[in-house]
């Protein structure tokens, strides 16, 4: 048995996470004595072979009419037909926004258990045993499974990409190939010109504390010297001052960055509840009983209208320096 992953693109192109899922099958390939086989689906602009990079054997790839835009049965057919095809009984997915659609459909339509919000590469073989992130990420638990195929669903950003300096041979294939849509798409409006939330290392998140819209110029300044996306609080997208694509945290995006700064946000449990994930988290706020100081790696009590703008300027320095 094989284990399969799939090689998520977007545009033809494909993400930081899709190595990070390579690396993942490859090395939970390694500790169930069996090779890793990658699955890209739709039309590429990069080439596919890059895959054997991050320890993959080979790479499937699938294209079709069906496959120009997402939809998670759909999708999920086509794999679950590729993994019979390959004798695959793990599938690798990474909990993207499509992932986590996909996922699901995927369980049903392979009949395989789902593992989901994995956080870290398995710990056991046999039975397979996954750490897991629970309760909005304020707790973890090993869960176990001994069903015959499975699906691991692994949060982005748990581990990182791991070059080994190989080249996968790369293969079409015609498993899945009669899938078709029920669902005819009219129209997609994306947001452009952004860095998307999900993908972000680094994101400058501002709240209430900014007082309103016409101050979010040193949010998108400080963003755009760290080469970070942008993100708000809940109560800020609430009042328009910034879009829903921006918000975080339990009701919105759940983010897991190398850094999130965190400008005027006091850190209610909600909005913690999708940020706590971050594995450097950065407090400017002038309360110092804001309850987000509590879990902040590091925390400046002052004034964000001249934190920030200093900040910023100190960033500016040290680069033209370097």
């Amino acid at each position: 048995m094989s284990v399969l992953v799939y090689l998520e693109s977007w545009e033809g192109k494909f993400k930081k996470n899709t190595w990070e899922a390579a690396t993942y099958a490859a090395k939970t390939a390694s500790m169930l004595g069996t090779e890793a086989i990658g699955l890209c689906i739709g039309k590429l602009e990069e080439d596919a072979s890059e895959g054997g990079n991050y320890g993959l054997s080979k790479v499937l790839q699938l294209e079709g009419d069906a496959f120009n835009q997402f939809d998670a049965n759909v999708y999920g057919a086509a794999i679950a037909e590729v993994a019979a095809a390959q004798s695959a009984d793990t599938v690798i997915v990474s909990a993207t926004f499509n992932g986590k659609a996909l996922a699901p459909a995927l369980s049903i339509q392979a009949d395989a258990a789902l593992l989901s919000n994995v956080v870290a590469l398995p710990e056991n073989a046999s039975p397979f045993s996954v750490k897991r992130g629970v309760f909005s990420g304020k707790g973890f638990n090993v869960l176990t499974s001994d069903a015959a195929k499975r699906i691991v669903l692994f949060v982005p950003n748990s581990i990182a990409p791991e070059a080994t300096g190989g080249s996968a041979s790369v293969e079409g294939t015609s498993a899945g190939q009669g899938s078709i849509s029920p669902v005819a798409v009219k129209e997609v409006d994306r947001v452009k010109g952004k860095i998307p939330l999900p993908e972000a290392e680094r994101v400058i998140s501002g709240g209430r504390g900014l007082k309103g819209p016409e101050n979010w110029g040193m949010i998108e300044e400080l963003a755009e010297v760290l080469d970070a996306g942008t993100a708000c609080s809940k109560p800020v997208s609430d009042m328009d001052w910034r879009p829903h694509s921006e918000h975080v945290g339990q009701t919105g995006i759940a983010i897991k960055p190398n850094l999130y700064v965190a400008v005027g946000i006091s850190g209610a449990i909600q909005h913690l509840a999708g940020v706590s994930a971050s594995k450097t988290i950065v407090v400017i706020n002038k309360d110092p009983e804001a309850p987000f100081f509590k879990a902040a790696d590091y925390g400046v009590v002052g004034d964000a209208f001249e934190v920030v703008p200093k900040l910023t300027e100190e960033i500016k320095k040290f680069k033209a320096a370097n």
